[in-house]
């Protein structure tokens, strides 16, 4: 100070001071690729070789000269015009479900003008969970934004990376639907999508953290509530709420389409020998009497219905667990004592037990008398039944189960003297004339 004092300028001179590791330069530059980038061992090892610097002298230097470490770049900015853009990813995390804690992938969508914010989790995330997740996130934003900025996901992406990126064709039909467009992000710019990396770290650390979830759908419902409480705070660096901003973006969003349509997948499955079909590893039951039969399931958000045809056969709450389970329903079974070495009743049986009583009754206490089944008597009474005029064989069993009589030819000879009786009976004739009169 009195040196500059003495001057009597008002610059100031440059300190003209030669720096302590100068000497050292080809030494740090040769430690420094030993020892891996690491100053501490930089500096021991100088040390060792009688230099007399200390460790602050030493990574100022390297600091001052850029040695082994990259200049310090400027961060960036993107700035968002309102319903101009939003952002989608999924990132995974830990969850207390059930009482066991599990893996989960979290699905985010935020818009960039307003941060509203809006996430879900799944055990899994494929092209159709995708779906799922975006139109339930446009149903809470009672819109889009024009653009849908994503990473290099398969899950969307088809071929390509970033500008030359090009959607999958059911991914871009998807978007049509919605007015907006995908966009990905170039490789390794994860900086292009910040607003919707940020809040993952926000999500894990003040919505997970030492909360505890019944189940996949109390989780979801919880996170509802969450981002409906995020969504109203006031951000700082914003100056209002999400909400408040939202006000103003909720005019340029796309409106959404007048029918959104259930999403959904198709899946064809051949019915197992237990009488389920699966789905993602889980098991579901059918009637036990389409066993081996090809049929068509639809998996829904929250639902597993199963056709044959045209015809719904099962429908089931859609499993939400990565551990494989089984779901069945008690009226898919069999019932007790008829499996499937059951004897089930013939066509033939079946056909007589409809039949006008007491043919019924007749045909029981018929195969109770007859050897094994008593397939052929039955058969042979139902040919009777068909052949005969029906209220003279009605009437014939009726007198046949009043004696006990279950000799089937002599069932016939009977029906037959009734027919006799009642359907030939000829009318009296006059009396010729005598051709000699």
């Amino acid at each position: 100070m009195r040196t500059v004092l003495a001057t009597g300028t008002p610059s100031v001179p440059p300190i003209d001071r030669a720096e302590k590791a100068e000497p050292y330069r080809a030494e740090i530059l040769e430690l420094l690729a030993r020892c891996k980038g690491n100053l501490v061992r930089v500096h021991e090892e100088l040390l060792a070789q009688g230099a007399t610097l200390s460790y602050p002298a030493l990574t100022g230097f390297c600091r001052r000269h850029a040695i082994g470490q990259a200049p310090v770049r400027p961060a960036g900015r993107y700035e968002f015009g309102p319903g101009q853009e939003m952002q989608h990813d999924t990132s995974p995390h830990r969850a207390s479900i059930g009482g066991v804690e599990q893996r989960v992938e979290t699905a985010s969508l935020v818009c960039c003008y307003s941060r509203m914010l809006f996430f879900q989790c799944s055990p899994a995330f494929n092209r159709f969970r995708c779906k799922v997740f975006l139109t339930d996130a446009l149903g809470y934003l009672a819109g889009a934004c024009g653009v849908c900025m994503i990473d290099n996901t398969h899950v969307v992406v088809a071929s390509g990376t970033g500008a030359r990126m090009v959607p999958a064709p059911e991914m871009a039909a998807f978007a049509e639907r919605f007015g907006f467009v995908f966009r990905a992000h170039e490789k390794g710019d994860a900086n292009r999508s910040a607003r919707v990396e940020r809040p993952f770290h926000f999500i894990e650390h003040n919505f997970f953290a030492g909360r505890v979830f019944a189940d996949l759908a109390d989780l979801n419902a919880q996170a509802v509530r969450f981002c409906d409480t995020t969504n109203a705070a006031v951000k700082r660096h914003l100056h209002a709420s999400p909400r408040e901003l939202f006000a103003t973006e909720r005019a340029h969003l796309r409106p959404l389409p007048l029918f959104v349509p259930e999403v959904y997948v198709l899946h064809q499955r051949i019915v197992d020998v237990e009488g389920y079909v699966r789905v993602d590893a889980h098991r579901y039951s059918v009637p036990y009497a389409l066993i081996g039969r090809p049929l068509e399931v639809r998996e829904t958000k929250d639902r597993i219905d199963v056709y044959a045809g045209p015809r719904l056969v099962a429908t089931h709450a859609r499993a939400l667990t990565r551990t494989p389970t089984r779901v069945a329903h008690p009226e898919h079974r069999p019932p007790r004592g008829e499996g499937p070495g059951a004897q089930r009743p013939s066509p033939d049986e079946q056909e007589l037990h409809r039949a006008d009583p007491p043919l019924p009754a007749y045909a029981v206490a018929l195969q109770r008398r007859s050897n094994g089944r008593g397939t052929l008597a039955l058969r042979r009474l139902l040919a009777l039944y068909r052949e005969y005029p029906r209220p003279a064989f009605v009437h014939a069993v009726t007198l046949a189960l009043e004696y006990g009589l279950f000799d089937l030819p002599r069932l016939e000879r009977l029906t037959l003297r009734l027919i006799a009786k009642e359907y030939f009976v000829l009318a009296p004739e006059d009396d010729p004339e005598d051709p000699h009169d």
